[in-house]
């Protein structure tokens, strides 16, 4: 059994367990699915003082969408730590070839250390991707009214036209992204 769950998981078994999300969400009371609402309901619970944004019932609206959130933390630590799969993520020779032209070349781990590490984040090449792009990431997602979990999952499900437009948005910034700005970055 632990041998099966450190493999990684087949696309038809992770696409239904996650398209059966929203049946599911909708069988419970219709309630929306996304992460990044998540911070706004822990500041509602710790520090509600005077704030009008945090004034609300957090525990009606949003208590469900905090147990996610540290489902999805639990669940990160077990697959990184207890089911952790020994080999290195299986890339194309295509993207190795291009990583490799941006100057990253540890592919030992889930994520290139070069950026992803306490040493990458005190480098430009860190700061740019990981403090700015995450400042930037968490503005757009509070600024599109969502995160791309969120639109793409549950906005579209629902047939919401603004969750179209807003993962059309994602796509297109994620392909800015990666063919006009990592470039210029590395």
């Amino acid at each position: 059994m632990f041998e099966w769950l450190t493999q990684p998981w087949p696309w038809y078994v992770a696409g239904p367990i996650i398209g059966l999300i929203i049946p599911l969400l909708l069988f419970l009371g219709n309630k929306q699915f996304g992460v990044s609402s998540s911070l706004r309901h822990t500041c509602a619970a710790c520090f509600p003082g005077n704030i009008s944004f945090f004034k609300y019932d957090w525990k009606e609206e949003g208590l469900w969408n905090m147990i996610l959130v540290l489902g999805v933390l639990v669940g990160g630590f077990l697959g990184g730590y207890v089911f952790k799969n020994p080999e290195p993520i299986a890339l194309s020779a295509s993207t190795i070839a291009d990583l490799r032209g941006l100057g990253i070349t540890d592919f030992s781990g889930f994520v290139p250390p070069e950026i992803f590490s306490w040493g990458g984040l005190g480098s430009l090449q860190g700061i740019i991707v990981m403090v700015i792009g995450g400042f930037l990431v968490g503005f757009g997602a509070r600024y599109a009214g969502g995160c791309t979990s969120g639109h793409a999952i549950s906005g579209i499900s629902n047939l919401q036209l603004a969750s179209l437009i807003a993962v059309i948005g994602f796509f297109v910034g994620g392909l800015v992204v990666t063919h006009l700005v990592f470039p210029l970055i590395f």
